[in-house]
């Protein structure tokens, strides 16, 4: 049997294992079981576990979870709607040290509540959208990190800037004007893919755009980070580079319904 299949038979067995295990573990010992796996993923690419950031994908989960992962060592977590979060944001104000970035498609006129409630918003995919940022950041006397959303597989429904579109290049070019912003890199969602190694094309693509982008050497533009890999595909995600990876399902469980 050709060993490429093999590996990735095997890789696609301990996942499905891993999902089933991690169904009846603790949030804590969840965390802790994928901090391992993207240690090994890390090392298998040459690359230090340290370099690769966990995020917690707490969209739709409640308070008392997400203060579970808190607990646990995390403190980077990743919220879709602002709405929902700021109807929690009360109850977690005391855990100082997290840091919260929205992730989700973000509309204009709900700029000013994001740049009030959250310290990153990693799906900026227009001047107009940077532009309310900027303005909101600016009011609130802060510095917001953003990264630019990249809609590599095409899809129509998805958010984000196609990776040759004339809308990405305004974005770059625009970038010294939002004083209040600081572009930190790029971030993605691939194509759904039941084979998590369907996703790496689109994984590769986006650390050779990155890799370009950050050759050109644009002022007020860092490449430094790739938010790119969910629960189901952030090894493949870091083999190819990804400094930040999105989790949910794997450290909370299914989604609460909302």
């Amino acid at each position: 049997m050709d060993t490429e299949y093999t590996e990735q038979l095997f890789r696609l067995s301990v996942c499905s294992v891993s999902s089933v295990v991690m169904f009846f573990m603790s949030i804590a010992e969840n965390i802790a079981e994928i901090q391992r796996r993207i240690d090994l993923a890390a090392r298998r690419a040459g690359r230090r576990p340290e370099e690769i950031s966990l995020m917690a994908v707490s969209k739709t989960h409640p308070p008392e979870r997400i203060r579970e992962a808190y607990d646990a060592g995390l403190r980077l977590f990743g919220e879709n709607r602002v709405q929902e979060f700021a109807g929690k944001a009360g109850a977690l104000r005391d855990l100082a040290e997290a840091e919260w970035h929205m992730i989700g498609h973000l509309q204009t006129n709900k700029a000013g509540k994001t740049a009030e409630l959250f310290s990153a918003v990693d799906s900026v995919d227009s001047v107009k959208l940077a532009e309310k940022l900027d303005a909101a950041a600016r009011s609130f006397d802060k510095k917001l990190s953003v990264l630019i959303e990249i809609n590599v597989g095409g899809e129509a429904a998805k958010s984000g800037v196609a990776p040759d579109s004339r809308e990405l290049e305004e974005l770059l070019l625009a970038a010294p004007q939002f004083e209040a912003l600081e572009f930190r890199g790029l971030m993605t969602v691939p194509p759904f893919t039941d084979d998590s190694e369907g996703a790496r094309p689109y994984f590769r693509a986006l650390r050779e755009l990155r890799d370009a982008i950050a050759g050109r050497k644009l002022p007020a533009i860092s490449m430094d980070v790739l938010s790119m890999g969910m629960s189901h595909d952030f090894e493949v995600a870091i083999e190819e580079g990804s400094s930040c990876v999105r989790v949910g399902t794997a450290i909370f469980g299914e989604r609460s319904k909302a």
